[in-house]
């Protein structure tokens, strides 16, 4: 037997290539359910701003179509109702008009009487403040201006007598005097003039010439009512007095009397 023939055993040839080894898969995942790849995908919430804003339409929509369904659902109602239901809501609204129309002219009316009321309580005030000023200025306890004229006496030989001044004074209240004052004494109704000439007083005050005499009214009616034949101008001069008038538009007689409260007299109005 030839060692040719005897079975030879196969070495492998270094220079074959060797056959693939077969990839050992890994351990195989834990299955995931249905439901919880429904709950992954819902939360958290991964919203768009698209997805936002047509939310936010979905809604309002929503909201308007429940407004409308409500509206119809109450014009169904009116609808629905009775003649004399709807008669007897028709009456209500009419009434309920007819009050607010009465409430409203009641409110005018009111506003209209309180504003007269108020008109006429400014105008009484007025009236009394207007009235109190003129007693003031009769009674001198307030100072007055306006036009007039300036009586000025100069009496060098001192012959001029309280009565002479007197009748100056009757003179220029007939003639339409307002306000007098003499020498920085006012002129009221019972002002009186005393002494002797060169020595002459007003209501007991002592007076020095010249004389000067303050006078509010009408300057044409004052002056010529002193320049009369034979009245006091002609009467003066001939005592060898200087009389000069000036008329003027402001004269100023702020010489004021001290209010004096009647002892016996009352006020006879409520």
């Amino acid at each position: 037997m030839n060692h040719d023939d005897a079975p030879r055993s196969e070495q492998p040839d270094p220079g074959a290539s060797a056959a693939p080894e077969r990839a050992v898969p890994p351990p195989a995942a834990e299955e995931v359910s249905g439901r919880q790849r429904l709950l992954a995908g819902l939360w958290p919430p991964r919203l768009s701003r698209a997805q936002l804003v047509v939310a936010l339409l979905l809604f309002g929509l929503g909201l308007g179509l429940a407004i409308q369904v409500r509206s119809t659902n109450d014009d169904s109602a009116l609808r629905g109702a009775r003649q004399e239901d709807l008669v007897r809501i028709l009456d209500e609204v009419d009434d309920r008009t007819e009050r607010l129309e009465d409430e409203k002219q009641r409110l005018d009316d009111q506003r209209t009487e309180l504003e007269n009321s108020s008109d006429q309580a400014e105008e009484a005030r007025k009236q009394t403040l207007e009235k109190e000023r003129q007693l003031g200025i009769l009674a001198g306890t307030v100072a007055a201006h306006g036009p007039g004229i300036t009586l000025t006496i100069t009496d060098p030989a001192g012959a001029v007598a309280p009565d002479m001044l007197l009748d100056a004074l009757q003179e220029l209240r007939a003639a339409g005097a307002e306000a007098i004052q003499v020498n920085g004494v006012r002129v009221v109704a019972n002002t009186y003039f005393s002494g002797d000439g060169g020595d002459v007083q007003v209501d007991g005050q002592k007076i020095e010439a010249p004389y000067t005499f303050t006078v509010i009214g009408k300057p044409q009616d004052l002056e010529p009512a002193l320049n009369i034949p034979g009245g006091v101008v002609q009467t003066l001069e001939k005592e060898q007095a200087t009389v000069v008038v000036e008329r003027s538009d402001d004269i100023v007689v702020d010489a004021l009397r001290r209010a004096q409260r009647p002892d016996y007299a009352r006020s006879s109005s409520p």
